[in-house]
């Protein structure tokens, strides 16, 4: 049972009479317990409500379109809490964060509903076998978090006594013909090595049914005081992770016809090795783990260079990027300034005081950051920031400083791009749409 907050104007439920405050207590004789729910059963053409409305129950029919909404807003978008994590995974980012940031930061969610909706990953460990068996009634795509198929390891690695026993529900969502992309976060000592090695294995035998696989680097900020004593990844270790992966890669094309298992670009990155081709990539099922992005944008700004012409006259444009993707970011804008005489563009590698040096991604850097590394700097007409650095559709940076703070003690124009290279090379060249 959920109650409405409220009714949209002209909507199918609207017009049927349900009114703020009502109760919805079921969809087509199904109990409504949260937007899954809500979402599966107002699918259908034809819909009976019933309604909670006072102490007076109301039975309404709408007759509709296939999946056309039918209107009812809730107080949140789940229709109740988010589900958070009952782990205490030695490689926890939010664990290794400093006192003092805004509350909502330090929130673990582990939320099966938002995996489906959102594209968020899940552990699987706060489920329960009636959870299961909904998101297979459902056909529910999802994201999980695997990090080991070792139980005795996941144990381990995740401080939950469960950790190990809920691996079952992998299998038995992957033989159900549920399709899951797998991510697993490598940590040196532990994960890595013979163990990555059993965990391509035993997810290889889901395949098709396992969708994608990407393998991330470890990230590990100078906030670790009494924490699991994990080291980060060097160029050896980071070769020998990729190796590993690219082996299983060209057992997976031979077997199934696709790579299905991706390391990151920063494995890349701190091997010292050059990035894949873009087909290597196929179809980037894994770009939100940071897998193909710099491949992606390097394909597109070249492509985009090819056909840019120059309008206008001189311009001084600076780009502020992390330490991994600093060569990379730095060879592009020397593209552009070899590409057009009237083009000057500045690369300034931002070191991660916030967090320590050992953060080297770009969308970890703060405003402070950047202000301190940049001031009394000659920027030139603007300067560019990838807007990973800010909170979604926000202007706001993780320390909680703004845009416009960052403008008025640079005295500079700041914009924030994507990672696209279409719009990263307009942005150097100054143009708007």
């Amino acid at each position: 049972m959920v109650k409405i907050n409220s009714v949209m104007h002209g909507s199918p439920s609207d017009k049927c009479g349900v009114k703020k405050d009502d109760i919805l207590v079921k969809i087509n004789g199904h109990g409504i317990k949260d937007v899954l729910d809500y979402m599966y059963y107002a699918a259908d053409t034809e819909v009976s409500l019933e309604l909670l409305r006072g102490n007076e129950t109301i039975n309404l029919d709408i007759s509709k379109d296939e999946y056309d909404d039918l209107g009812l807003e809730f107080e949140t978008f789940l229709m109740d809490s988010k589900q958070s994590c009952s782990n205490k995974c030695v490689f926890c980012f939010i664990d290794q964060m400093p006192p003092g940031m805004r509350e909502t930061l330090y929130f673990k969610d582990d939320d099966a509903r938002l995996s489906f909706l959102q594209g968020n990953y899940v552990t699987l460990t706060n489920l329960h076998q009636e959870d299961i068996d909904r998101i297979i009634e459902m056909k529910l795509n999802i994201n999980v978090s695997v990090h080991t198929t070792n139980p005795e390891l996941r144990v381990k690695m995740m401080h939950n006594r469960f950790a190990g026993e809920k691996l079952k529900y992998i299998w038995q969502l992957a033989e159900s013909g549920i399709k899951l992309n797998c991510q697993i976060v490598c940590c040196p000592g532990l994960n890595d090595g013979d163990e990555l090695r059993r965990s391509l294995t035993d997810l290889g035998t889901l395949m098709p049914n396992i969708t994608s696989m990407a393998v991330v680097p470890v990230g590990l900020t100078k906030f670790r005081k009494g924490l699991y004593p994990l080291v980060g990844f060097t160029k050896e270790t980071a070769g020998e992770t990729i190796d590993i992966i690219e082996e299983f890669q060209q057992v997976f094309l031979e077997k199934f016809g696709t790579r299905t298992v991706f390391p990151s670009d920063e494995f890349y990155l701190i091997a010292e090795r050059e990035l894949p081709p873009m087909e290597a990539y196929e179809d980037f099922s894994q770009y939100e783990n940071g897998v193909g992005m710099l491949r992606s944008l390097i394909d597109e700004f070249d492509k985009a260079l090819d056909m840019a012409e120059w309008e206008g006259g001189e311009r001084h444009v600076s780009i502020a990027t992390g330490y991994s993707p600093f060569s990379t970011i730095s060879s592009l804008a020397k593209k552009a300034e070899n590409r057009f005489s009237q083009l000057k563009c500045d690369v300034y590698r931002i070191r991660n005081d916030f967090f320590g040096e050992t953060i080297t991604v770009t969308g970890l850097i703060t405003a402070q950051d950047l202000i301190a590394q940049l001031k009394g700097k000659d920027l030139g007409d603007e300067l560019l920031i990838s807007s990973a650095m800010l909170r979604r559709d926000s202007d706001v940076f993780l320390d909680d400083l703004t845009v416009s703070d960052v403008e008025k003690e640079l005295n500079v124009k700041l914009t924030s791009t994507n990672s696209d290279g279409y719009e990263l090379l307009d942005a150097i060249m100054g143009i708007t749409y």
